[in-house]
């Protein structure tokens, strides 16, 4: 599985932010633009947090096992997996979440008077930071599940040289 890339979510913020912009002008000219939502910081947050959890978890885990405490139990290796997936999954979706309100409160600053407006953009702000947590707690639970690489100076490969 390939690492987590800060240029891939950045592209993904900014292609969504730049449509999600140019979706609020046009929606906007149209009619009434949509709200957004109170529930998406909350969510994003919660999702910052599991992953976070998810991750602290399992550095203790992993720190427990390799200073091979007494009672200490492993982590499986599909947990792990998991683990990984749901983060990249995760930080992919918020990239996209994150640039989709960060486009719409960047329109929403044109009108900062209207109260209601403003309302929304505090709310977009809140999401597009919640959906960078996500991104950082993905980041961190990717680095938590790493192997270590494999040391080629000390025999890498040693089932073929043990042969």
């Amino acid at each position: 599985m390939r690492e987590l890339r800060i240029r891939t979510l950045a592209a993904v913020f900014v292609v969504a932010g730049v449509l999600s912009w140019a979706g609020a002008r046009l929606w906007n000219a149209v009619g009434t633009l949509p709200r957004v939502p109170l529930a998406a910081p909350i969510v994003l947050a919660l999702i910052a947090a599991v992953l976070l959890a998810t991750g602290l978890s399992l550095r203790s885990r992993l720190k427990a096992q390799r200073e091979r405490r007494p009672g200490a139990r492993g982590v499986d290796p599909l947990v792990a997996a998991r683990a990984v997936v749901f983060g990249h999954a995760s930080a992919l979706v918020a990239a996209l979440v994150a640039g989709m309100y960060g486009g719409t409160g960047v329109f929403l600053l044109e009108s900062l008077d209207i109260p209601a407006r403003r309302d929304q953009a505090i709310y977009a702000g809140f999401s597009v930071l919640a959906g960078i947590a996500v991104i950082v707690a993905a980041f961190f639970l990717e680095r938590v599940c790493k192997l270590p690489e494999d040391d080629d100076t000390n025999g890498g490969g040693g089932a073929a040289r043990a042969v």
